[in-house]
């Protein structure tokens, strides 16, 4: 600096800050000194590594240290009793080269079962805290079952360039969601993915995923998850079974390197922030589907890899005798609104959102995050609470998967503190069962069809709180809904017991694959019904990968464990199905061309700006007379584009018909405005490319005053002003 020169305010010239980290203690030949307790984990600092772990119960940690890959420790640090503050033991090591070491603890303490206790020190353990996870490098690689350390801790740089990305913050009620597995995704051969079955060919899809119209994706389990927990060969076929979804949580913090095609370099966090980035790029938001309410420790006959080791009575739900509630259905229960569980649950969202820009996080079994400790519903959940007030997180989607498998169902009732949307079952199981012609639904479809004022309206959260769907990974694909009617779930190996066994379905007359023409055409006309519905209804849809162009899972309803060709998409389908994938990016395309379908507030069913027709009206075979019987099967709205919420421009008036008889039936149509004329956007009982048109193209109607709308058909119509 030039002596004309003067330093900016704040800074001293010539003075370089630094912080020095300097050895206190020796042991085992590593130099050390008392740790940092927050953050937990390991840590880079200046010199070297910050350890810190918590146990309420153990009596003493033991840091191991690995060479990566080695099959033996390098070194076994005992934490000095001085290293531990409360119940957190940290501390720095020196010296160490991080990007070839690999990381545990053994845990020392009572081992009473009954008390809740089941310290091991003959265990290594993997860190909760663990940003990357080294053992299980690549899919499905049977593991060394006598490995004394098969989940290891490892560090990673948070080095990687966003190139100014930042979460895409797209307002709820904008968003498309498409459900997807990542490996299922590209692992078939028809994907033609360079690295089937990654995150890396996933990117490489981006370009299909923006054609369809989605801006969202809802990814499966992503992090470290165990494939191999209950693993076991088809007795029919010895073809081996997974833990395939990844609903087998090991560690939540790390991406799966077995997800990742550099997963054997160590290089999966860059790669699926890389993916992320690349989806920001297109527009498309990320949201994480996570595993809170359990982990692959299983109940007391499961391993010990972790939690369990670290601190069993801590983070899991125990029963007085010791033994393990299972609201999940999956051995054990995770003890979320314990104060330590809840850190854990909050730290991880924090870094997910803040390391890897993730949008938004859609809960499995949510509802087990509002039981205390012995399992009764809490009225005022504090992980739910911390979650939807929390600051880093104040702009991510929070969404729940409203019931868990001990019977506790919160669908319109899911402790929402303003923030929270659901999976709305009921919108699921009232299409399906209107789709298939059961009678007195209309009344309830009525209530889907407006974002279900009935379970959103009463508590002030609007539409914006149900994600509706027709089908969703656990269950049948939106096809087999219309070609099964029960289960066939025997390639599961479980004698097909597992599955719901009322799925709403209806096999259209033949169970299964068949050549009859007619039946081929009325499933591909209710999943188009399906599809239709579903994107004109208020609330945020949600698509299942391969939906939109008729994939099949043979009538199995609980794909879990299979991977192979039931769960791979076949993108064959693609080119054999293009009139489903034409209706199903046309219908995206139609719903993001109206404004009025995507209202953040309940419509009121009156007409509240003077338009000279209420937001919404309904009616069935004749204008504004709907039959609410519990005979009926027909029901038809009119939305008044007028009334698109605040900001936006008035929009088309927009009239639905549904019907669900067998036979056509004549629909009177509610006369428009003067000057304005009824225009055909879809009708499901056309064949392709009469079934749906291009926004903006949309034919004249040529009679104004009746339509004929198909037996089980939908029929879209625009009203616009004569230009």
């Amino acid at each position: 600096m030039s002596s004309e020169q003067t330093p900016p305010p704040g800074r001293l010239d010539n003075v370089e800050a630094r912080i020095d980290y300097y050895p206190t203690h020796e042991i085992a030949g590593f130099r050390l000194r008392p740790g940092k307790s927050f953050p937990f984990g390991a840590t880079l600092v200046p010199g070297g590594i910050n350890f810190s772990i918590f146990s309420s119960h153990a009596v003493s940690c033991t840091l191991v240290l690995f060479s990566k890959g080695a099959p033996t420790p390098m070194a076994e640090i005992p934490f000095p009793d001085s290293f531990r503050i409360g119940h957190v033991w940290s501390m720095m090591v020196f010296d160490l080269d991080c990007e070839t070491i690999e990381y545990g603890y053994r845990m020392d303490g009572p081992f009473e079962p009954a008390a809740g206790h089941r310290f091991d020190r003959s265990k290594i353990l993997l860190d909760p805290y663990a940003k990357a996870v080294g053992g299980r490098d690549v899919w499905g690689v049977v593991p060394d079952w006598n490995n004394v350390f098969p989940y290891r801790g490892r560090l990673v740089f948070e080095d990687f360039d966003w190139e100014d990305d930042r979460p895409l913050e797209v307002p709820i009620e904008e968003l498309v969601i498409y459900e997807l597995h990542v490996r299922s995704f590209t692992r078939h051969p028809s994907a033609g993915a360079r690295h089937p079955g990654t995150f890396a060919a996933m990117r490489a899809k981006i370009p299909y995923l923006k054609e369809l119209g989605i801006n969202c994706v809802e990814l499966m389990p992503v992090y470290e998850f165990d494939e191999f927990e209950n693993s076991r060969r088809r007795p029919d076929t010895g073809e081996m079974l997974y833990n395939y979804w990844g609903y087998s949580t090991v560690n939540f913090f790390a991406p799966k390197a077995g997800f990742a095609a550099t997963g054997r370099l160590g290089m999966q966090v860059d790669e699926f922030k890389n993916l992320v980035k690349e989806l920001h790029k297109s527009g498309i938001e990320v949201i994480l589907d996570v595993v809170f309410n359990h982990t692959a420790e299983g109940n007391e006959r499961g391993p010990t890899f972790s939690f369990r080791g670290l601190d069993n009575k801590t983070y899991y739900m125990l029963t007085p005798e010791g033994y393990y509630f299972n609201f999940s259905g999956c051995g054990n229960t995770l003890n979320c609104n314990n104060p330590v569980v809840r850190g854990i649950v909050l730290d991880c969202l924090r870094y997910w959102a803040s390391e890897y820009h993730i949008d938004g996080f859609r809960f499995d079994l949510a509802s087990i995050l509002g039981r205390d400790p012995w399992g009764a519903p809490l009225p005022n959940p504090p992980l739910l609470e911390s979650l939807a007030f929390d600051p880093v997180l104040g702009k991510c989607k929070l969404i729940a998967e409203a019931w868990d498998a001990g019977g506790l169902y919160q669908v319109g009732s899911f402790p929402a503190f303003g923030r929270w949307a659901e999976w709305n079952g009921k919108f699921r199981d009232d299409v399906r069962r209107f789709l298939k012609g059961d009678p007195g639904m209309v009344g309830a479809l009525a209530q889907r069809l407006q974002g279900s004022p009935d379970l959103y309206g009463w508590n002030g959260r609007g539409p914006t709180a149900s994600i509706n769907f027709v089908t969703c990974h656990d269950g049948f694909t939106l096809y087999d809904l219309f070609a099964y009617n029960q289960k066939h779930n025997e390639a599961n190996g479980e004698d097909n017991r597992d599955g719901d066994n009322d799925s709403h379905s209806w096999n259209c007359g033949w169970e299964g694959e068949c050549d009859d023409p007619g039946i081929n055409n009325l499933r591909r006309r209710l999943i188009r019904n399906a599809l239709a519905i579903l994107m004109t209804s208020q609330g945020i849809p949600m698509i299942l990968m391969g939906d939109e162009f008729g994939r099949s899972q043979r009538g199995n309803n609980n794909t879990y464990c299979q991977d192979n060709e039931l769960n791979w998409l076949d993108w064959r389908l693609a080119e054999s199905n293009t009139d489903l994938l034409r209706f199903a990016r046309k219908m995206v395309a139609f719903r993001r061309a109206h404004p009025v379908l995507r209202q953040r507030h309940h419509l009121r069913n009156h007409d509240w700006i003077g338009s000279g027709y209420p937001d919404i009206t309904w009616h069935g075979t004749r204008a504004w007379e709907p039959d609410w019987s519990a005979g009926s099967r027909v029901l038809a709205f009119l939305l008044c584009g007028r009334h698109a919420q605040e900001g936006r421009s008035c929009d088309d008036y927009i009239y639905v018909a549904m019907n669900s008889h067998y036979d056509a039936l004549p629909f009177e149509l509610p006369k428009l405005p003067v000057g304005f004329n009824w225009h055909v956007a879809v009708n499901t009982s056309m064949s392709s490319p009469q079934d749906i048109f291009t926004p903006g193209s949309e034919p004249l109607l040529g009679g104004q005053q009746e339509f004929l709308v198909g037996g089980y058909s939908v029929v879209i119509l625009v009203g616009r002003e004569k230009i």
